[in-house]
This record gives structure tokens, C-alpha cells and sequence, in this order.
């Protein structure tokens, strides 16, 4: 059985643990029958746990409830860089496992579902867990936005990034985020709502920065360049600049310029939107995957091309689907 998830960005600024956007960088696993376990990785994370306490591994042994498996995972999403690449794998093996419902496995993982909805929904998303359940639904998003992602040569893992956060936060800040988070959904629908307040957030983002002290810099200098509104993806450190298609090549070369001027090294890419979603069967592997870790430097083609024609051919108008727990049990 095979499986394909995007990666995901999640909360988007004000949305913190409750939005995510699926974007087009895809985890694949592979996973047949065996006399014993062998794990087999490729692209981002190749060989760093290629034995059981790999993920995939983990999940699909929960999932089936022996480890006679040939696990084969392909990767183009970069680790620990705030892209969702963990809620991707644990939904893609969770499904190439055969799982009955391969969302309520990944969140269980990750303890928050809103990068795992990304990953099985497509699209923008909102999710929560609801007396131990999870509760989404697709909202509304703009064809025309892309996603310009600023991703650092360093690593940040979830776990570091939230050992940061306050237990508790006043009654402005959350008022604030409430705030920011209906201009963010109302933008997002329509980029000619879109305004940079958007994306400005009490609960996390500042609270991180310290641990990436380049972040406001290098977001200011998207906003200049042109974005719509400006965050970091997840628990960071890539930070997005949303915007439309026309401007995105300019914002990319802003953001190298920003990244050059702030002495960090990393990558920035020009993401489209995943409306797919998770993908099983042979229309599951990534088109063209070459191995090794994937190399972004140029601007991602917003023509299109074999992967994008397939996602537009899957995906509907989704908006307001909601995603029922009870169905996938």
C-alpha cells in the first residue's frame, strides 16, 4: 500500500494550534509485506532512523500489530522547520497501513490536529479536539494566494519551541488573537481582505522569537517586498509571506536578500497550496522524486505541472466540508 500527505503550515499567526494550510511538499510511504522490519528512507531525513523507532515504522506497527514490513519512505518536506513534517509522515504510514482513519492516529501523535487535518483534508483547515475527538472543516481560501517560505538552515524542534510559551496569557492577548484570527480567515477567502494585521499574534510568535532573534527582521522585510501578512509556519523557524502569484518572485528574491543581509543560510521557495490532501494508491507517488534531499533554490513553477494538474483533478470546492470523526471510526 502506498500513501502521499502534504506538508502543512500551522497557525498561521493568531490561529495558534487550531489553523493549518496543506502546501505542496509531500511525505510518500510505501509499506508491503516482509519476513522482519526493514525501514528505507530517501529525500529530507534519509538515513537518520532508518530501524524501529523510526515514525513510519512506529505507526505502521501500531496500526497492522506486527513488524513483518518493508517500510519505504520518500520525503521532500524538511524536518524540525516548522512544515508539519511529522503530522505528514505519521497520516501517510498511518494510511499506507492500512488505518481506518489515519487522522485520529496522527493527532493522537501530535497532541494538536490541525497539521494533521492539513495533511488528510488539503487546503486551509480548522481543527480541534472535541471531548477527545477531532473536529475539522476546510475554509475558504483564495486561488490566487501562494506562499513565499523562508526556510533557515537550523533546526527547531515543536517540543523546544513551546517550552517557551506561557502557561497562562491575559484576557487582552487572547482578545487580540481572536481579533487578528477573523481578519486572517476573512483574507484568506478573499487576498483582497488580506492585510498585514493578520498575521500578528500575542500567544507564540514573540514569545519564540529569542530562539530565532532574526525572525522580525526578516518578516518586515517580506511585508516590504510585498506580502499580504507575514508568520511564522508552526512552531518555526520557516517564516511565510503570503501573497499573489505576480508578486511572489519578487518577495522570494526579498527574502534571500533578507536572509543574506541577516547572516543566515537556508533556502526560500514559492509554495502553492495542497488541495489534495492525503492520496493513496499507485496516483500516490511524488511525480519526479529524485532522492536526496530536495534542492529549492529556483522558484517553484506556478504553471503548474504533472503534480499540480493531479491535485486540481482530486480536489473540489471542499470549503466548509467538515470532517466527522464518527464516519472514519
Amino acid at each position: 500500500m502506498r500513501a502521499r500527505a502534504p506538508a502543512s503550515a500551522a497557525n498561521l499567526g493568531p490561529g495558534f494550534d487550531t489553523l493549518a494550510l496543506a502546501l505542496d511538499r509531500y511525505v510518500e510511504v510505501e509499506i508491503e509485506p516482509a519476513h522482519r522490519l526493514s525501514v528505507h528512507s530517501e529525500g529530507e531525513g534519509a538515513g537518520l532512523s532508518d530501524d524501529a523507532g523510526h515514525l513510519a515504522a512506529r505507526v505502521a506497527i501500531d496500526v497492522i500489530g506486527h513488524d513483518r514490513l518493508a517500510i519505504t519512505v520518500r520525503s521532500q518536506i524538511p524536518m524540525a522547520r516548522g512544515l508539519g513534517s511529522s503530522a505528514a509522515l505519521a497520516v501517510a504510514a498511518a494510511a499506507a497501513a492500512g488505518a481506518r482513519d489515519p487522522l485520529a492516529v496522527a493527532a493522537s501523535l501530535d497532541g494538536h490536529p490541525e497539521n494533521a487535518t492539513a495533511s488528510v483534508l488539503g487546503g486551509l483547515v480548522a481543527a480541534a479536539m472535541v471531548k477527545g475527538e477531532v473536529r475539522a472543516v476546510r475554509m475558504p481560501l483564495d486561488p490566487e494566494l501562494v506562499v513565499v517560505a523562508v526556510v533557515p538552515d537550523r533546526l527547531l524542534s515543536t517540543a523546544r519551541a513551546r517550552q517557551v510559551l506561557p502557561h497562562q496569557v491575559g484576557l487582552s492577548d487572547a482578545t487580540f488573537n481572536l481579533g487578528r484570527m477573523g481578519l486572517l480567515l476573512a483574507g484568506l477567502a478573499d487576498h483582497r481582505s488580506l492585510v498585514r494585521e493578520a498575521g500578528e499574534d500575542r500567544l507564540h510568535q514573540d514569545y519564540r522569537s529569542p530562539l530565532f532573534p532574526e525572525a522580525p527582521m526578516i518578516l518586515a522585510a517580506l511585508v516590504a517586498a510585498g506580502s499580504l501578512m507575514s508568520c511564522w509556519s508552526g512552531a518555526g523557524p520557516t517564516l511565510l509571506g503570503f501573497c499573489t502569484r505576480e508578486r511572489a518572485g519578487r518577495i522570494r528574491r526579498a527574502g534571500i536578500a533578507a536572509m543574506e543581509d541577516a547572516g543566515v543560510s537556508g533556502a526560500v521557495h514559492i509554495l502553492r497550496p495542497d488541495n489534495a490532501g492525503l492520496v493513496t494508491g499507485e496516483s500516490a507517488r511524488i511525480p519526479h522524486f529524485g532522492g536526496g534531499e530536495t534542492s529549492l533554490e529556483g522558484e517553484s513553477s506556478l504553471e503548474g505541472g504533472d503534480l499540480h494538474r493531479e491535485t486540481v483533478e482530486v480536489a473540489e470546492d471542499r470549503a466548509g466540508e467538515v470532517y466527522d470523526f464518527d464516519e472514519h471510526k
